[in-house]
């Protein structure tokens, strides 16, 4: 035990250097700029700056549209997404390099053996004959760096922020895939029914030309009529191959998402119609932007290079390292471990920067222009946050509004294709205006398909641009 006594000092100057101040500034949080309130939303609110919040459970928000296919394309996106299993290794690694810079806090301890066999030279201006020598050594040896102007704090500092900012970053993958997984879902389910509504045009348009041919024949319509009812069934059987074709590309990157091949995957997606989509709640909190995990990414970031100041300013000033080592020496095996072996050696170690080209006067500008450079890529993120939520806010509220006319107009449009078709029965009009109605009538329900999918994608929109939806207490949904 007492050739453990060596290691008392690096214990006291541990102690000491934590409790002495680091070089360089402490971190306060830059002001952003926050706007009053947002436009287009019934019940207005106040917002406040993204305080980094993002580790409060975001939770499943999907489950806010009540579909259980999009749940469980969620929960396998969640499984075998390979981004997000990408973006959890990189917070296993910046974890790692925090524990890394952890360790410089401590002395390394090293055990070593050796062993040497030396044989004199008798040809040399050597006063001693040529003898042969065995040497053990069994030493402990250990060095540690004071950290009195808190250079290693600092680093520790920077690791801990950059690996919080990782875990961060992982929380904006996550949310963004689960979004891009959802979206993707409505977008498909629209493509599907679009396809159904023009498959079921193309049925009736092969029957109206079947049609048309007996009364050719009869001598009741005319070639004219034919060849547009033709037409018109071939338009119908190309847009049929082009929602095919839309629909494999849309149903493929789905399977990507969720890490399946694209070739053996499929899926059914419940009608967009019948998805219910949630709103804002009265009395949204304000501070549901804090979650953002890109925000604290972006803050966590910050915080790191304004650490990195202290580590280039740090390099100003002297280095101090303690060095010692304790153990046993002798030529013979049998004595290594007699208390006469015994040996050991401690003593400091300075290193005082005189002079390095500007070297370190380069690296301290370099870091104190990356912490600019971090402020304006913080205070931007916010912008484009508030942007993001007032986008979707005002996205949501005018495709209602448009859903709505888009409603009335189908219902005018199938009524108009229903008279005209009577009209077409009763010899007054021609089969061209009867064409012309089923045109407008299938491009008003298609674009209300369309309609029903952009109003989800505009609620995964808002989920998304608050951090991953708000508290399910103040939640109303849509009826």
């Amino acid at each position: 035990m007492k050739s453990l006594l060596f290691l008392l000092p690096f214990a006291a100057a541990l102690t000491a250097s934590a409790a002495l101040p680091a070089v360089g500034p402490n971190y306060v949080r830059p002001a952003a700029p926050v706007p009053g309130s947002y436009r287009d939303v019934d019940t207005s609110f106040a917002w406040k700056a993204g305080t980094p919040a993002d580790a409060l459970s975001h939770g499943s928000w999907w489950r806010l549209f009540r579909d259980p296919v999009l749940d469980g394309l969620e929960n396998r996106a969640l499984a075998a997404n390979q981004d997000l299993r990408g973006a959890a290794a990189r917070v296993e690694e910046a974890r790692a390099e925090a524990g890394l810079a952890r360790s410089d806090y401590w002395p390394r301890i090293a055990a070593n053996g050796e062993f040497t066999r030396e044989r004199t030279s008798s040809t040399t201006a050597n006063v001693f004959p040529a003898t042969l020598t065995n040497t053990y050594n069994a030493p402990l040896s250990a060095t540690w760096e004071l950290d009195v102007f808190g250079r290693v704090r600092r680093l520790s500092e920077s690791a801990r922020a950059d690996a919080a900012a990782s875990a961060a970053t992982f929380e904006a993958v996550r949310l963004a895939m689960t979004a891009d997984v959802a979206s993707t879902y409505f977008t498909l389910g629209a493509l599907d029914r679009e396809l159904a509504i023009v498959r079921e045009t193309a049925e009736l348009r092969r029957r109206a030309l079947q049609i048309e041919n007996v009364r050719l024949r009869h001598g009741t319509a005319a070639e004219v009529d034919v060849a547009r009812a033709e037409t018109e069934l071939a338009t119908a059987d190309a847009d049929a191959a082009d929602l095919e074709n839309r629909r494999a590309s849309v149903r493929n990157a789905l399977a990507v998402l969720i890490g399946a091949p694209a070739s053996d995957f499929q899926v059914t997606p419940s009608p967009v119609g019948r998805i219910t989509a949630p709103v804002v709640p009265p009395g949204l909190p304000a501070d549901l932007l804090e979650r953002r995990p890109d925000i604290a990414a972006a803050e966590r970031s910050l915080a790191a290079a304004n650490a990195r100041i202290g580590v280039a300013k740090a390099a100003f000033f002297p280095a101090i390292s303690l060095t010692g080592s304790a153990g046993f020496a002798s030529d013979e095996v049998d004595t290594l471990f007699n208390a006469d072996s015994r040996v050991w050696s401690i003593g400091p170690r300075l290193y005082l920067p005189i002079f390095q080209g500007g070297r370190n006067r380069a690296n301290l500008e370099r870091s104190r222009a990356a912490f600019d450079e971090a402020v304006a890529i913080y205070r931007g993120r916010v912008l484009v946050a508030f942007r993001d939520v007032q986008d979707a806010l005002t996205s949501g509220r005018w495709i209602a509004a448009q859903l709505a006319a888009q409603q009335r107009a189908l219902t005018a449009a199938k009524r108009a294709e229903k008279l005209t078709q009577s009209r077409y029965d009763a010899g007054y009009v021609s089969y061209f205006e009867v064409i012309d109605a089923q045109r407008t009538s299938l491009a008003v329900e298609r674009a209300a398909v369309r309609l029903e999918a952009q109003r989800l994608n505009a609620s995964v929109a808002l989920i998304k641009s608050l951090g991953g939806g708000w508290t399910s207490t103040a939640l109303v949904a849509a009826r």
